[in-house]
């Protein structure tokens, strides 16, 4: 006998039970589903109609598309976890009974991926800054694992903050937050920038990740460039510069001694 029941399922949606059985040449009188000890699906070969359903909370059978050897539930929420068994009866006069069970858990998985917050704007860091983030993945049951991942790489525990749980709703859904505190050095600059990643997962029915680019800090990137114009030289003059100097000298005492010349023209005239 073989039981394939998913370990996890999502909430919302349908999920197949399967149950494979061998009865050795023996006719079969029953198949009967139980989930936590009550039963839910009997299949009776012998009766028509062959399938009988009964009431139960968090399952609801496909009739349809539910046979001897496999149950389909619709859209399964969070009261359908808990043991599924399935048990196999052949006819007379034996009766050979078998059973197998199997657990399964449905996850509420959240609305969105994993977000990253701190300073998120900040894009470019230099090497001893210390770097502060913290990474929520919203409401969910059960609550996603966190992992953070620098360029690619777990990061250490040490490095880590949490995680923090908050209240749960009424459903049980709850948020969970993972903060990363740690101070940059050079090696984690590959190529010029780090790559830091937060992944929220539950089982394997959910992965989703979210990634910052940071860029390394360059001091020439930073530099005012210093205009020519402002220089100054604290001794000597180019050559140029004496040229000029010489030549408005000239030309102040020209203009200085034009007067001068116009009244001593006109006397020199009257003594000759």
């Amino acid at each position: 006998m073989e039981l394939v029941i998913p370990p996890h399922a999502i909430r919302g949606q349908n999920v197949r039970l399967d149950c494979n059985f061998n009865l050795d040449n023996v006719n079969l009188y029953s198949v009967k589903w139980y989930k936590d000890g009550n039963e839910f699906y009997r299949y009776l070969p012998g009766e028509q109609p062959p399938v009988q359903v009964f009431t139960l909370p968090g399952v609801t059978v496909d009739i349809h598309n539910s046979t001897e050897r496999s149950v389909v539930l619709q859209s399964v929420n969070l009261m359908s976890s808990g043991r599924y068994r399935c048990e196999v009866s052949g006819e007379a006069p034996a009766f050979q009974t078998v059973s197998e069970h199997s657990d399964m858990q449905v996850v509420a998985v959240p609305e969105e991926g994993p977000k990253i917050t701190g300073r998120t704007n900040r894009y470019r860091y230099q090497v001893s800054d210390v770097v502060r983030f913290n990474c929520t993945s919203s409401k969910s049951k059960p609550v996603a694992t966190l992992s953070w991942f620098i360029n690619g790489d777990p990061v250490d525990q040490q490095l880590l903050r949490g995680p923090y749980l908050e209240e749960q709703d009424r459903d049980g859904l709850q948020n969970v937050t993972l903060g990363l505190e740690f101070r940059i050095k050079q090696k984690h600059f590959k190529r010029g920038d780090m790559k830091i990643k937060c992944l929220a997962n539950i089982a394997t029915v959910y992965w989703k990740s979210n990634e910052l680019s940071i860029e390394g800090y360059r001091p020439e990137q930073n530099k005012v460039p210093v205009m020519e114009s402002r220089e100054t030289r604290p001794q000597g003059h180019t050559h140029a510069e004496h040229i000029l100097a010489s030549a408005n000298a000239a030309q102040s005492r020209l203009h200085c001694g034009l007067p001068m010349l116009l009244v001593v023209a006109p006397l020199l005239r009257l003594l000759l």
